[in-house]
């Protein structure tokens, strides 16, 4: 099997509670949806979507060829991975309430919605290098094509965080209040995710696959 269960079992899990963590994708879809209704959240979340897909697509083609090339590259990107798990457990912990509240987006239409997404998604810069921290932890290079694993960990975790910025935007203007006011349950979901981000990082320090 490419891909075992229990590795799913783990993964799935892990990669929704990443997604329920307000961060700059799900600010930017409540951002919208405030200004310009369900709809305009809707799309900006199907642009968010676009965008991650095609960073996942860029990132699994140059990690294959990568693997490809040199396979104990693989082993060097998972540790630089952990650091970088460590760091964004940090920087959840540490996270100012200023980084909790919603952009300030100008009202849009539903294309103009979409294609922001996409812009935003695509300009992130740490877009890219949590997909090349994350997924690689859950690739094995014995079991088949590392790209067709990690596109399909990508889909997984696109699917998540798309129907989670979905209903974000729908129902933008409850959630609005309650992230934007509450800065209490903002930072309970900050503190969970860098709770996430540290066990992970500790069982794939002690994960010695093959």
């Amino acid at each position: 099997m490419l891909i075992p269960i229990e590795t799913l079992a783990i993964f799935i899990p892990t990669a929704l509670a990443l997604n329920m963590t307000p961060g700059n994708d799900m600010l930017f879809c409540l951002g919208q949806g405030i200004k310009s209704g369900p709809r305009a959240g809707n799309a900006a979340s199907l642009g968010i979507a676009t965008g991650a897909m095609i960073h996942t697509l860029l990132a699994g083609l140059g990690l294959a060829a990568l693997v490809a090339a040199h396979p104990v590259a693989l082993e060097v990107l998972r540790w630089a991975g952990i650091a970088y798990l460590v760091w964004l457990a940090i920087g959840a912990f540490r996270a100012r309430d200023q980084d909790l509240t919603p952009a300030q987006t100008k009202r849009s239409s539903t294309f103009r919605a979409w294609r922001d997404g996409i812009v935003v998604n695509l300009l992130n810069p740490k877009i890219i290098v949590f997909v090349l921290a994350f997924i690689p932890q859950f690739v094995d290079a014995s079991r088949g094509s590392v790209l067709v694993q990690f596109l399909i960990f990508g889909l997984i975790l696109n699917i998540g965080g798309t129907m989670i910025n979905c209903l974000v935007g729908g129902f933008s203007g409850k959630l609005g209040v309650i992230l934007s006011r509450s800065k209490r349950v903002a930072r309970g979901f900050q503190i969970f995710t860098g709770c996430v981000f540290l066990g992970l990082a500790a069982k794939l320090a002690f994960d010695r696959r093959g």
